[in-house]
């Protein structure tokens, strides 16, 4: 323990990590930037703030405030101690719905802030994209905005008072009238008031360097304004009072769509005199294909959103708009949920954005420079003229009405000629700015990217007067030093420098990344939508967040340890590292980044990459071989029809605790029943009218195979017998068989023979000796070797089921997938895996759920009138991978009304079943699944078309959920 970790610890009496974990954690915020800190600090309170800065002020370490750690210029980064303020310090102390005021602390996150003013009326007028994790710390640190800045201004128009530490540990309540200014501040300003008067650009979004303008008389010597973009190299925040205002009782969105994104921009300005709440542009090259058909026609679109006291009014605003913009097309929304999905096209822009529609990387840099709104149409032109002589790509979006643009740039900040080209832009596009009257930034703040250039805007005087007041506050330099004044180079500490040139060796094919493992985790850009505290709507990422609250639980925070691990300067020991390990363990492989976070991580995947490597050569876990070789094991009880004797066996709890603790099974889950008969013996003992009528089977389908056809005569489907539909819920595959044979379709399982050498299953081979040479086989998607690791045998597995399904891709029968977890594993992991056989992607093409099936090839069937509520969730993989639109409008047809939710079960497979996960497991279960269940009305079906989110239903509340299929087969009435 060094002496600084073992001085902390005596003083605070919050968390102090000097570990490579908590090191790892804060390299690097949402910027392009990495630091290594030397340790980081969650204070209780004031008192163990003021701690840490004597501490680190008599050793002379310096200090950085951290909130959410979604800056993207870098100044959330530093070498000394971070002040992590999310874990304690994120109160909201007292709301006056009066005065309408609040008293926050610095960590507390800004959503938590607008749901507790919202029952008065009340909200907090700056609302950056990332409201669901940043923290008001860091929008005074930084002076964010967002979209609603047009009404309510930035956050230094909405503070009030602060409470702040200097770093030499004097408590100050910075308001206006000079109150708790520093000794020398005054004098300071009155030194200088004729450049305090003249030199500040006057537009509304001038965020860079200080605010020191705010200290003249004439604007009420506001300190505590004046610290407000300061990026926490003037003072520690440690409290704030900021001021609230009314909220629209009502609103509409209108979305303008004109030609390109210069003419919406030059059309946003003239759109200020109608009083709109917003007025953000964005053009075509950020919306993905699925959302464009949601919006007007257009190349480009402003979102304009109007309030009032009623709907009416509301709408009668927005469509004044409308009728006061030259628009190619226009779409007016009053629909909550509709101006909801419109705004998130909106939010996901500033992670969508770090992706070129050709899939390669675009990086911040120069995230949100700003001019007059009456200057951008032609700042614009300028910009893209300079991208194209730079040969560099970007896709402006943002705040149209203030003048700020965001965009994110194809640099190449891999190789010593990319970064040069990246200095020689900025430092042109600098000037272009300028020229144009704007401000280097106009939201995020200066950091490291910007403020080597501040004297292009300010010129050298005032920047030496930023030095100045900089020394007032802070004469040793202790905090956040290298942002704003005597700033690093902006082309050093680049976090891409560490990471390897050369592709690593990986099992899966990473596809969207050129099969590069180290692009795959570049992806992450730090904008931590995987920290929210609650899973908005239907959204899933990240659960394991949102029960433990410690960000090595996130996506990000796992991603990150990837990225040390890649580099190899904190974690040294690679894909042996207990660290990620550690950090992956609680990963429920939900998928639900693949599609929430805005860059598509991919953290299932990266985990079952990790897991393969980090286990090579050694033995695993014992909940490795007990539930990820759970298909053999299960088969094995099949074929020796020994279920009912384990069923008796695992009922003797001593026995089932002494089974469990040999599995790694968690003490607290019960074992599941095995079925009695499995699914595929059911579907052998139907009678023979049942299996043979009808027409035979198609091309491919040979009864050589071991498939057999249901009764109907319309399309061919291939039923697929997962593992758990066989061995454990074969009432679910009856019930599909029904529903589907009901519907005219006809059903074929998966062939079982495979030959040795000779082809058996194509339909036509039909020798005797063949079929005796043939062996024996079940098709299976390799979920249970993915998730835990083993991908050699997952290989193996996927391989030996290619060969049983070859037949089947001859034809053109869909294969039919009713376990979503499954269906998943067989669109994704398969051919990710499996990318050298061309057999994968196609078998993958094939994959349809249930509600799919229906939909696609029995378009004319009318389910039954169910008539009845129905509450559960959406599997998670199906919300991530399959899509839920069919089964949407199958309950509907079905008269099933009512939303599921979103979030996960908390079960996830294996995962709720190893030992030491059972509560984060019940936890994940408790966000939103067992609420919506309670809290559903009498007589509501709980659907539920995961297996393990039955399991959890039933073994944490009790309650029986059943599959989409056994409902609708309930409906059709007795057999």
């Amino acid at each position: 323990m060094t002496d600084l970790e073992a001085a902390l610890r005596t003083a605070v009496r919050g968390e102090v990590g000097f570990d490579v974990t908590s090191r790892a954690l804060t390299t690097m915020d949402a910027s392009n930037y990495r630091r290594v800190p030397l340790g980081v600090v969650a204070p209780r309170d004031a008192d163990d703030v003021a701690a840490v800065l004597e501490v680190c002020r008599a050793r002379g370490v310096p200090v950085v405030a951290r909130g959410g750690g979604t800056s993207i210029a870098g100044q959330a980064t530093g070498t000394g101690v971070v002040l992590d303020f999310t874990r304690h310090m994120n109160r909201l102390v007292s709301l006056d719905p009066e005065a309408r005021t609040a008293v926050v602390q610095p960590g507390l996150v800004l959503d938590r802030l607008q749901r507790a003013a919202a029952p008065h009326g009340l909200r907090f007028g700056p609302d950056p994209s990332t409201h669901s994790r940043c923290t008001l710390g860091g929008m005074i640190g930084n002076d964010s905005c967002g979209s609603h800045s047009v009404a309510w201004g930035t956050t230094a128009d909405s503070v009030r008072e602060l409470t702040v530490l200097t770093a030499r540990g004097e408590r100050l309540r910075p308001g206006q009238e000079w109150a708790g200014a520093p000794e020398g501040l005054r004098a300071l300003v009155d030194g200088d008031l004729a450049r305090l008067r003249t030199g500040f650009p006057d537009l509304p979004r001038r965020i860079s360097g200080y605010a020191l303008d705010a200290l003249l008389p004439e604007k009420g010597a506001d300190v505590a304004r004046s610290l407000c973009g300061s990026e926490g190299t003037l003072g520690v925040l440690t409290e704030a009072v900021v001021r609230l205002v009314e909220a629209p009782r009502a609103r509409a969105l209108a979305v303008l769509g004109y030609a390109d994104e210069a003419r919406a921009a030059e059309a946003a300005a003239g759109l200020l005199p109608l009083g709109p709440l917003t007025v953000e542009g964005m053009a075509v090259d950020l919306v993905p294909p699925a959302s464009a058909a949601g919006l007007p026609r257009g190349g480009a679109w402003l979102f304009v959103e109007t309030g009032g006291d009623t709907a009416v009014e509301a709408r009668a605003r927005a469509e004044a708009v409308v009728r006061a913009a030259d628009v190619v097309d226009a779409l007016v929304v009053t629909d909550p949920a509709g101006q909801r999905a419109l705004w998130r096209i909106r939010e996901d822009a500033s992670g969508t954005a770090t992706r070129m529609p050709d899939g390669s990387e675009a990086w911040p840099g120069w995230e949100d420079c700003a001019v007059p709104p009456v200057r951008l149409g032609a700042y614009l032109r300028d910009f893209r003229a300079l991208l194209s002589a730079h040969d560099l790509r970007g896709t402006p979006y943002g705040h149209f009405g203030d003048g700020c643009i965001h965009v994110r740039i194809d640099f190449d900040l891999l190789t010593d000629a990319g970064v040069a080209r990246f200095r020689r832009f900025s430092e042109e596009l600098a000037d272009v700015v300028v020229a144009h009257g704007g401000s280097l930034s106009g939201e995020h703040g200066d950091g490291q990217a910007r403020a080597e250039l501040l004297p292009r805007m300010y010129g050298e005087e005032t920047v030496a007067l930023f030095e100045r007041a900089k020394a007032v506050w802070d004469p040793d330099d202790l905090l956040n030093p290298g942002m704003l004044v005597r700033p690093a180079p902006l082309d050093a500490n680049l976090r891409f420098s560490v990471l390897p040139r050369e592709p690593v060796d990986v099992a899966f094919g990473y596809p969207s990344d050129g099969g590069d493992f180290s692009a795959a985790v570049r992806r992450c850009v730090g904008v931590a939508k995987c920290r929210t505290t609650s899973a908005a709507g239907s959204s899933v990422m990240c659960p394991s967040f949102r029960a433990t609250g410690e960000e090595q639980h996130s996506t990000r925070g796992r991603a990150r340890l990837l990225h040390e691990m890649l580099a190899g300067e904190l974690v040294t020991d690679g894909w042996r590292s207990t660290e990620v390990r550690d950090a992956l363990d609680l990963c429920l492989s939900c998928k639900g980044c693949r599609s929430d976070c805005p860059v598509e991580v991919d953290m299932a995947t990266y985990k079952a990459e990790f897991l393969h490597h980090h286990y090579a050569g050694r033995r695993r876990p014992a909940a490795h071989y007990a539930m990820g070789w759970l298909p053999v094991w299960l088969r094995w009880a099949a074929l020796t029809r020994t279920a009912p004797i384990l069923n008796a066996l695992a009922s003797v709890r001593p026995l089932a605790a002494v089974a469990k603790r040999v599995g790694g099974i968690a003490g607290e889950r019960e074992v599941p029943r095995l079925a009695g008969e499995t699914f595929s013996r059911w579907w052998r003992r139907r009678r023979p009218d049942a299996g043979r009528s009808g027409p035979g089977p198609g091309p491919g389908t040979g009864t050589s195979t071991g498939t057999s056809t249901g009764s109907g005569s319309g399309d061919l489907v291939v039923l697929w017998p997962d593992t758990f539909t066989e061995h454990l819920s074969p009432a679910v595959g009856r019930a599909a068989v029904r529903v589907l044979e009901a519907a005219g379709l006809r059903v074929a399982l998966p062939p079982t023979l495979r030959p040795r050498g000779g082809r058996v299953g194509d339909g036509t081979t039909k020798w005797p000796t063949a079929l005796l040479t043939a062996r024996r086989g079940r098709v299976c998607c390799g979920l249970t070797y993915v998730s835990t690791g083993q991908l050699d045998r997952a290989r193996a597995v996927m391989r030996h089921t290619l060969d049983l399904m070859t037949p089947v891709l001859e034809t053109s029968a869909p294969v039919v997938v009713l376990e979503p977890s499954c269906a998943a594993a067989l669109r994704t992991d398969l051919p990710e895996l499996l990318h050298d056989d061309p057999r994968a992607a196609r078998l993958a093409a094939r994959v349809v759920t249930f509600a799919e099936a229906l939909e696609r090839h029995a378009p004319d069937w009318t389910p039954p009138a169910l008539d009845r509520p129905v509450t559960g969730q959406t599997h998670c993989h199906q919300h991530a991978v399959l899509g839920d639109a069919a089964d949407r409008r199958l309950r509907e047809a079905a008269g099933l009304t009512g939303e599921l939710t979103g979030g996960c079960c908390g079960l996830a497979g294996n995962f709720g079943f190893e030992d030491g996960h059972y509560e984060v497991s019940a936890a994940c279960a408790e966000d939103q699944l067992l609420p919506a269940v309670r809290e559903a009305p009498d007589g509501a079906v709980v659907l539920a078309d995961g297996f393990s989110c039955r399991t959890q239903l039933e073994q944490l509340a009790g309650v029986r959920g059943r599959h989409l299929a056994e409902v609708l087969a309930e409906g059709l009435g007795r057999p």
